[in-house]
């Protein structure tokens, strides 16, 4: 009777973010739903969401979509008042076609999934060392889509250009293209090669200040990154960026992922089982955060071209009949492994 009781008192929440609102559920320890409520995303509707789920009882873990984006506020607001916040993935998309689509039954599916244990996962914190690399990284990759964007518009235009200035731009490298180009003279006429001109300088200036925005960036990366994490960047292939990438996807409270395992499967580095009847099997895991799988890329790319260790393990499987990408993928497992204890130790976590 008194875990009845207990069960009946204990509240679990669920909330379906968006930019401006937020709709949260309640449910009690049993499942039964008590309610559903909609609250602005500010300071002050944060408090009253909290406050609202209080008011039927303990609150023992809210479930929440979008933790990482719409969903971060409340977020960091529900764990510094001590409730265990899940992370809720969106709704199963072959129940929302059987039961409908709307705010209230995607935040009280975000409840259920937490009360179940269907959502287990704990959300990355944002308020630390590691939040800070994750928007100046943000920033710099930006600058960089921008860049490249900048550049291949140029390319594309030099193709199409009246024949002299094509002549003079052609079979450039981006360096030399935006420094010819940054250097054009229009002119006053508007025909078709004065604005031509004057399309390349603008995008040439547009280059060059975007690529001295990433080295600024940069230049505030690298310390920020081997402060976080010393020992990290100190192992042989990993340099500051593919370590920010590492540290960016555990976070700044590393301690949710309970076993290397766990990371690997984080950096999609891990099988997953596909057996079935007779049949045991492992198919390739597509899934995990691609950034930090192109960083684990990275390292043993470099390692299987300067590592001896590496060469050696390559040259060893490439004789037992296994090709360039299956050694490619049990290295990437390895290196997880390898790397999982420096991110845990990092500064902070």
């Amino acid at each position: 009777m008194t875990t009845m009781t207990h069960a009946v008192d204990a509240v679990v929440g669920g909330v379906d973010t968006h930019l401006d609102t937020n709709m949260a559920a309640a449910l009690n320890g049993l499942g039964a739903e008590l309610g559903t409520r909609q609250f602005p995303t500010t300071a002050a509707g944060h408090r009253a969401l909290l406050g609202w789920l209080a008011s039927f009882g303990t609150v023992v873990r809210v479930g929440v979509e979008g933790t990482g984006s719409y969903g971060a506020g409340l977020s960091r607001h529900l764990a510094e008042q001590g409730v265990e916040v899940i992370e809720v993935d969106r709704p199963n998309r072959q129940n929302r076609r059987r039961r409908g689509k709307s705010d209230p039954i995607d935040a009280v599916s975000a409840a259920r999934a937490a009360l179940s244990g269907e959502a287990n996962a704990v959300p990355r914190a944002r308020n630390g060392a590691v939040e800070a690399i994750r928007v100046l990284r943000a920033a710099r990759s930006s600058a960089r889509h921008d860049r490249t964007e900048a550049i291949n518009q140029m390319r594309s235009l030099v193709s199409t250009a009246p024949e002299p200035l094509r002549e003079q731009l052609r079979d450039l490298s981006p360096h030399q293209l935006i420094e010819r180009a940054g250097a054009l003279r229009p002119g006053s006429d508007l025909g078709v090669v004065s604005a031509t001109k004057m399309a390349l300088r603008e995008l040439a200036r547009r280059a060059r200040y975007l690529g001295e925005q990433m080295d600024r960036l940069s230049a505030q990366l690298g310390p920020m990154v081997t402060a976080a994490a010393p020992a990290l960047v100190a192992r042989h292939g990993v340099g500051t960026d593919t370590a920010g990438a590492l540290l960016v996807a555990t976070g700044d409270n590393p301690e949710r992922l309970a076993h290397e395992a766990a990371f690997a499967h984080l950096c999609g580095v891990s099988p997953i089982e596909a057996s079935s009847g007779t049949v045991t099997r492992h198919r390739l895991n597509r899934g995990g955060d691609r950034r930090a799988n192109h960083a684990l890329w990275r390292i043993v790319m470099v390692r299987m071209v300067s590592d001896p260790d590496t060469r050696a393990y390559v040259d060893r499987r490439t004789k037992e009949g296994r090709s360039k990408r299956e050694i490619m993928r049990c290295l990437k497992r390895y290196v997880a492994r390898e790397l999982y204890p420096l991110l845990t130790a990092q500064e902070g976590g």
